[in-house]
Parts: C-alpha cells; structure tokens; sequence
C-alpha cells in the first residue's frame, strides 16, 4: 500500500503498511470521510510523522483522540491551528510551561515548531468524525500507533516518552526503559488538572535536562 508519509517513517513501518489490519482500516477511513465529516482533513492525518522526521526524533508526546470540533484538528496531539481558540488540556499546558520555564503564554496553539524540533506528537487514534468523540477508535489505529511506539522503542534511544494520563500510561509497556526515558503524569484537561495531578510536573524543564545529559539539543518549547 502507498501511503504518502515522511520517507524514514515510510522505510520503518513499511512491514505495518502491508498488514491486512491496515488495509482494512484504510478502507475504513475512506469510507467515512467519503460519507461524513470527519478530522483532520486528509493530507494532515499523518501531520504527526511529516512534522518530525524519524531521524530527528527527541520526544514523544501520546495524546488519545483528534479534536472533533470544525477546524481543531491539524494531525498533531493537542495542537490546533493559528487563529483557532486554545482547547482546555492545551491552555493547561502552556500554563505549565508559563510556570517551568518562566515563558510567557503563547499566542499561538500551533505546535508544529515542536515538531520540527523532534517532538512526535502522536494520537492513538489518527482521525475522528466531526462533533463524536472517540468515534474512529478500535478500527486498527491503535494497533497502527502500538507499532509505532514499539518501532521508536526498539531502534532508537535516549528518547523521552511524555505519557500524561491513564490512557498514555498504559503505552508505558510498550516501551524499553533501559534505553529510553519515561515522564508520567496526570492528564492535562481540566478534570485532572483541577484535582492536582498536572501542574507542577515541571516536564518541559525535565525533558531538557535529560537530553542535555546526553549530549543532545534542548527543546525550544
């Protein structure tokens, strides 16, 4: 199957592209944008992977779902576009980032200039129809993502795994701590940020530490 994705990506999960899964999946996803709404539009579904080379990967950061509301999704976790109103678990974490790293709140939701910088910012989910949460879930996405992790996990090293929440924590196992770094906290969104298990986790700072101790460039966050 010919998916258009960055080329290192492509070489890496080349053997995942030919799986009946995700033949099957793809079909899937044809089919409902052909018959709905659904987000992100077709060309950013894999924005997560064009954004950050393979060959540039630092950090990995594990959201859940797209976002299903008009023009929220841009294919990178917790990003939206310039210009569109900052979601909830992205306010909460620029205001984290105000807080580690004394930098002000950006005007901006757009985290591609993460991404540029080696920060994979991957949904478990890659697409959703428009206004229903968790609609494209459980139809080979997450097998897709499980395989991309693991992927990361066995021929790479030294990178850093932001898991925030439950459901990011359970992608935990999939990685090899003997190579790689591993941050957990509470999720972002409201819900768990109000009750005490987001601020103060101090990831962006311990993120920079962690790659400077072995000899890489910090992330300009």
């Amino acid at each position: 199957m010919n998916i258009q994705i960055e080329s290192g990506w492509k070489d890496a999960l080349a053997s995942e592209f030919s799986k009946p899964y995700f033949t099957q999946l793809i079909n899937f996803v044809k089919s409902e944008y052909q018959q709905y709404t659904c987000y992100p539009k077709g060309s950013n579904i894999f924005a997560a992977f064009d954004s950050c080379p393979l060959d540039k990967l630092k950090v990995v950061i594990i959201g859940q779902d797209p976002y299903h509301g008009i023009g929220q999704a841009n294919g990178l976790c917790f990003s939206v576009h310039d210009g569109i109103t900052h979601p909830p678990s992205l306010i909460n974490i620029f205001k984290e980032q105000e807080i580690d790293l004394k930098k002000p709140y950006p005007i901006s939701g757009d985290l591609s200039h993460w991404a540029k910088q080696g920060v994979l910012l991957i949904n478990a989910t890659l697409t959703v129809k428009a206004h229903q949460a968790a609609s494209h879930q459980k139809q080979g996405w997450e097998t897709f993502t499980d395989a991309v992790i693991k992927e990361i996990s066995n021929k790479k090293e030294n990178i850093v795994f932001l898991l925030w929440g439950g459901y990011a924590k359970n992608k935990g196992k999939l990685i090899d701590v003997t190579k790689h770094h591993i941050l957990t906290s509470g999720h972002p969104s409201p819900l768990s940020a109000n009750r005490g298990y987001w601020f103060g986790n101090k990831h962006f700072s311990k993120t920079n530490a962690y790659l400077e101790l072995k000899g890489l460039k910090p992330i300009e966050w």
